[in-house]
């Protein structure tokens, strides 16, 4: 399903909601924030752990994401902000390999405080209720358990190991990678072994 297909008024030609969690505002990035993602996914730690980042991470690159993302048929991707508006990451959803894939990134000083766990939630959420999606794919490198966590959190199972080409690297590298379908979702939803988006 593309953004043009959805339902008027769930989202808008180009445009994607507001998502609102218990601590977290995941919006669509603007352009005024390029200097301020700039900042954040500046730091090898991330972009060694993320496919597209590249180290180092410049304002031109961030502008080039925000331009890019959020268009008809495109990757759907939200700035990652605490209740009074900083931005602490990014995550969303693009095809890769035909699926759906999720992914994120927070800054190094936001991580281990359950930020991740909680905007992926609401990710998972609007991509079954939103976008109709009803498989999600995720992957996380091998040397990245933190990452794995937020995964098996949000209730992702576990499928295989596989190669990824890290662009920070210039190589590849190992990736666990991760399976969730609608129906487990909405299980754990309904058994309330996640919590519900605001």
């Amino acid at each position: 399903m593309t953004l043009l297909e959805i339902e008027t008024g769930t989202l808008r030609e180009g445009s994607i909601p507001v998502l609102e969690t218990e601590r977290l505002i995941l919006r669509a990035p603007r352009l005024g924030d390029a200097k301020a993602l700039a900042a954040l996914a500046n730091d090898k730690r991330i972009a060694e752990n993320t496919r597209r980042i590249p180290f180092p991470y410049k304002r031109s690159d961030a502008d080039d994401f925000i331009t890019a993302v959020n268009v008809p048929g495109g990757e759907v991707a939200f700035l990652i902000t605490l209740r009074d508006g900083a931005a602490i990451g990014a995550c969303g959803i693009a095809m890769q390999d035909g699926a759906p894939d999720v992914g994120y990134w927070l800054g190094v000083k936001y991580w281990n405080k359950g930020y991740g766990t909680e905007a992926v939630r609401a990710v998972i959420d609007f991509a079954f209720t939103e976008l109709g999606h009803e498989t999600l794919h995720a992957g996380a490198r091998v040397t990245n358990p933190a990452s794995r966590r937020i995964l098996e959190k949000c209730g992702f199972q576990w499928m295989a190991v596989g190669l990824c080409r890290i662009r920070a690297l210039n190589s590849s590298a190992p990736i666990d990678r991760f399976r969730l379908d609608r129906g487990l979702w909405q299980s754990l939803k309904s058994w309330g072994a996640v919590t519900r988006v605001a």
